[in-house]
């Protein structure tokens, strides 16, 4: 059975290639390199002893989502990562954001209504919530006006799939994750940002390593205990094996209704300095920081209930924040040795 990854270079889209595979798919991966590096299918090969079909293409191009669905028209269901995902630089660059988001995920749809049914995994985010009213966040909190041209496009990004699907045979589920983290244990494959990274933990095992002077934490000024704002860290592989459970639900037509809706977190916050203590527990080393100011686009708390995904789905986060953490530490010092 033949599965589009797009953006399956990147973090999430690698670990779930590495799931997929694992459980006897064959995969296609769609990825346009602007995040990610092709040596990551030589780390999909080391885990899994199979190479998977690499395309290098950009979904914002219409011509050529068109041209790929041609070649490959026995597609069976496709898990839709390809995408800018950083609040703070959707905040400095929103139309970067709306074109890419946006755009490559019309495009896909347009090909995929064309067939007689088509299974879609979207990847959403918490980000849709906005700052929830209520913790721990439910798949039926409110959806608020979001905070990040980042976080938009996901709201709209759901808005457009639910229109969709009232007019065609797309069946989608979609899967709201909180803050994604760690390598496969393997160390063959883990978080590779361009640049400075974006996110909390690489930014941390970089600054662990020396490779960064130090570690900003924005704002300890929050209504939180310790100031720091709190996220839901989950580990990556435990998110990935949660996007083949999802697929499997439509290929097997075990969903309840066209358009279902996940939250995939471990259900439990940390704030950012737990995660900094964290870090220096299993590494072993003290990590040099600054406060700095609160960055736009930052909500104070998002954590999930995770109780739909963990009744319905049949899907848990397995991993502790210590796991995940030292997983990501081992992956840093293999890719700088």
């Amino acid at each position: 059975m033949k599965i589009l990854v797009t953006g399956g270079l990147g973090f999430i889209g690698s670990h779930t290639v590495v799931e997929l595979q694992n459980e006897g798919f064959e995969v296609v991966i769609i990825d346009n390199l602007s995040n990610s590096s092709e040596t990551v299918i030589d780390g999909i090969v080391t885990i899994t002893g199979k190479k998977p079909v690499f395309e290098n293409l950009d979904v914002r191009e219409k011509e050529a989502v068109q041209n790929f669905f041609k070649k490959h028209n026995n597609i069976e269901g496709v898990i839709h990562f390809a995408a800018s995902k950083a609040v703070g630089e959707s905040v400095e660059n929103p139309l970067l954001y709306y074109e890419n988001n946006i755009n490559s995920l019309v495009y896909l749809l347009q090909e995929l209504q064309k067939k007689p049914n088509a299974n879609f995994i979207f990847s959403s985010s918490c980000t849709v919530y906005g700052q929830a009213e209520e913790m721990p966040i439910t798949e039926n909190a409110p959806i608020q006006k979001a905070m990040s041209p980042y976080g938009n496009t996901k709201q709209i990004g759901e808005e457009i799939i639910r229109d969709v699907a009232k007019v065609s045979n797309i069946k989608a589920i979609l899967l709201r994750y909180f803050n994604p983290i760690g390598a496969h244990p393997s160390a063959a494959i883990g978080e590779l940002p361009i640049g400075v990274p974006q996110n909390l933990v690489p930014f941390i095992t970089q600054t662990g390593l020396g490779l960064r002077k130090e570690l900003s934490v924005y704002g300890n000024d929050y209504p939180t205990p310790d100031g720091t704002a709190i996220r839901d860290y989950i580990y990556v592989v435990d998110l990935a094996k949660a996007h083949v459970i999802a697929l499997k639900r439509l290929l097997e037509n075990k969903n309840i209704d066209n358009i279902e809706t996940f939250n995939l977190g471990t259900g439990k916050g940390s704030s950012v300095m737990e995660v900094i203590q964290t870090f220096e527990k299993v590494s072993g080393q003290k990590l040099t920081y600054k406060i700095v100011d609160r960055r736009e686009g930052d909500v104070t708390s998002a954590y999930a209930n995770t109780d739909k995904a963990n009744n319905i789905l049949g899907w848990k986060a397995e991993s502790t924040l210590e796991e995940a953490v030292a997983s990501a530490w081992k992956w840093e010092q293999k890719i700088r040795s």
